[in-house]
């Protein structure tokens, strides 16, 4: 595929992790653990394509209403996958950025995800953004409380805001909107995922679930995004 038919920025709502366990009568944490071996390969896969910003939906402000036994389960695994990952990331020049609220992330969590993050920070190649905690509509409000804030402190003036100085303030500060929306499962929401970049994404819906989701998969999804048309309100 040609360079310049690739999206640059591509974000993924990993969904039906649960679903596709249930399907194959296996327990719902069998579903989750599948889940990991599609984001290291889908991971892989958009590197080797030339992405240069992908953005996976991990854990969102709502999933904290999940019985406790599941979101512990959550937390156990993502210590764990992180943890065993991260350096293998850092050997491939992908930089971590998390995005989201830290609120309500247990400690032992904050230190896993502030050393993968540290580790990579040099890193020049592609950029993951794992939203974790993350809601759209809570990035909006942090976003409008960072610029009060600034302008309290005389250092931005709110009557010259636009669009292009208020996206500074949100979490994906100095990166690309989103290019391409990718949702698995056969939902079509959006379900409180980055609202505001995504507002001229191409949107993709696939009725797999994320652990059917393989590297095929998401190269169609590049193929069918280098064959639209992005007029952007125009002709």
């Amino acid at each position: 595929m040609d360079s310049d038919k690739l999206p640059r920025h591509v974000a993924i709502i990993m969904d039906g992790n649960g679903r596709w366990a249930k399907r194959q009568n296996l327990p719902r944490p069998q579903g989750h653990m599948e889940g990991v071996n599609r984001v290291e390969e889908i991971i892989v896969a958009a590197r080797q394509a030339g992405i240069a910003v992908l953005t996976l939906y991990a854990f969102s402000t709502e999933n904290w209403t999940r019985p406790q036994e599941e979101v512990t389960m959550l937390m156990r695994l993502f210590i764990r996958v992180l943890g065993q990952k991260a350096k293998d990331l850092h050997a491939n020049g992908v930089r971590i950025r998390f995005i989201g609220r830290r609120e309500l992330i247990p400690e032992e969590v904050l230190r896993v995800m502030d050393a993968s993050a540290q580790l990579t920070a040099g890193n020049t190649g592609m950029t993951l953004n794992v939203a974790f905690n993350y809601g759209a509509r809570a990035e909006i409000v942090d976003a409008v409380r960072a610029v009060g804030k600034a302008a309290l402190a005389g250092g931005f003036n709110l009557d010259t805001l636009d669009e292009e100085q208020f996206s500074r303030f949100l979490y994906t500060q100095e990166q690309p909107e989103v290019d391409l929306l990718i949702r698995t499962s056969g939902e079509f929401r959006i379900s409180n995922f980055l609202l505001w970049q995504i507002s001229y994404a191409e949107l993709y819906f696939t009725p797999k679930f994320w652990p059917e989701f393989t590297k095929e998969e998401f190269q169609a999804a590049l193929q069918e995004f280098a064959g639209r048309q992005r007029r952007y309100g125009g002709i």
